[in-house]
């Protein structure tokens, strides 16, 4: 098999920050996935699953409530548990989705209140959440962003 171009990144390098992972174009339509990269690889201790599951519900929800709503395709966790991708349409660069990013994740370090999606009903492990370890992540993942790191190294 072909390797795939994210794991052609030297992880070993990566440190926090905001970067296009990749764009797809197909019939005219752009696709922008980036990876929103919350620690650093094989250097800091990965999130919790708790914790990227408490991000993952309350900076969707925030997204697809956003005035941006209509370009975000999805929001979601890494395997590798050290950051986010979010997938957009249209052809992007980091820093037109800077101000989207920090917005959301400002709304979930200081978000109180029941975590959106949380209920048996709506999630299949509900009960996997942390909603403190999470704030604190947002919180440093903010700071993090004003070093202005937006392309791979």
């Amino acid at each position: 098999m072909e390797r795939i171009p994210s794991f052609s990144v030297n992880h070993n390098r990566l440190f926090p920050g905001l970067y296009v992972s990749r764009k797809d174009f197909k019939d005219g339509v752009a696709v922008t996935t980036f990876d929103l990269r919350l620690t650093s690889p094989n250097r800091e201790p990965v999130m919790s699953t708790g914790c990227m599951h408490t991000i993952e519900h309350i900076g969707a929800t925030f997204l697809r409530n956003s005035a941006s709503s209509g370009d975000v395709i999805y929001f979601g966790p890494m395997g590798c548990r050290t950051g986010f991708y979010l997938v957009m349409f249209c052809d992007l660069v980091s820093a037109d989705i800077l101000p989207l990013v920090r917005d959301t994740f400002s709304f979930i370090s200081v978000f109180d209140g029941e975590i959106p999606g949380a209920k048996p009903e709506e999630c299949g492990n509900y009960s996997d959440q942390d909603l403190p370890v999470a704030k604190k992540y947002a919180a440093e993942y903010l700071r993090e962003l004003e070093f202005g790191r937006f392309e791979y190294p």
